[in-house]
C-alpha cells in the first residue's frame, strides 16, 4: 500500500470519527434540551426541535429489529471499507471516499444509539411536510447516498469502478 493511499485512509477515519462526534453531540444535547418537553419552533410551521426515540427505520417501519439493522449497518461498513481500500489514488476518486465516509460516520452514529440505547436519537422535524423526524447522522447517509447516486449515473463510467469486482483476477497460463 502506498504512503498516498495510507494518507487517504486514515483522512477518511478521522473524518468518520469527526462526523460520528458531531452526530453524538447533538443527539446529547436533543436528550438534554428536548426529551420530555414540547417541541421547540425554529421557523414556525416549517422546522421544529422534536425529541423521538426511534426503535425502526424511517417511518417507523420495522419497530424494535435492533439486530438486524446492526447486522445490516456492519455489512454496509465492511461494503464501504472495502471499497475504500480498493479505491484508486486519484483526484478523480476524491468525491467517492467524501461520500462514502459520509455514509459510514452516518451508519456508525446510528448504530452507536442502537447498541447503547436500543433506540436512535431523533429530533428534527420538517412540519411544513410531515416528514418523519430524523437526526445528523440521517443527514450525512440520505444526502450522500442521493449525491452517490447521481456520481455512479452520470460521473463515472463503468471502467471507472472495475476496482470494485469481486471477481478473482484471472491469469493465462504459461506454456
Amino acid at each position: 500500500m502506498s504512503v498516498q493511499k495510507k494518507k487517504s485512509l486514515i483522512l477518511d477515519v478521522v473524518a468518520m470519527i469527526v462526523l460520528v462526534i458531531l452526530d453524538q453531540i447533538t443527539k446529547y444535547l436533543a436528550v438534554l434540551h428536548l426529551k420530555d418537553k414540547p417541541a421547540f419552533n425554529i421557523i414556525n410551521g416549517v422546522l421544529e426541535l422534536n425529541y423521538l426515540e426511534n426503535k425502526g427505520a424511517a417511518f417507523g417501519m420495522l419497530q424494535n429489529q435492533k439486530i438486524f439493522f446492526v447486522f445490516v449497518a456492519t455489512i454496509i461498513l465492511g461494503v464501504i471499507a472495502y471499497i475504500l481500500y480498493k479505491t484508486p489514488d486519484t483526484k478523480k476518486y476524491t468525491i467517492m471516499h467524501i461520500l462514502l465516509t459520509l455514509i459510514a460516520a452516518g451508519a456508525i452514529g446510528n448504530m452507536i444509539d442502537r447498541i447503547r440505547l436500543d433506540y436512535v436519537v431523533d429530533f428534527i422535524y420538517f412540519v411544513l411536510i410531515n416528514f418523519p423526524i430524523f437526526n445528523v447522522a440521517d443527514i450525512y447517509v440520505t444526502i450522500a447516498t442521493v449525491i452517490l447516486i447521481f456520481v455512479l449515473l452520470f460521473y463515472y463510467k463503468e471502467s471507472d469502478l472495475g476496482f470494485i469486482s469481486f471477481k478473482q483476477k484471472k491469469y493465462r497460463e504459461i506454456k
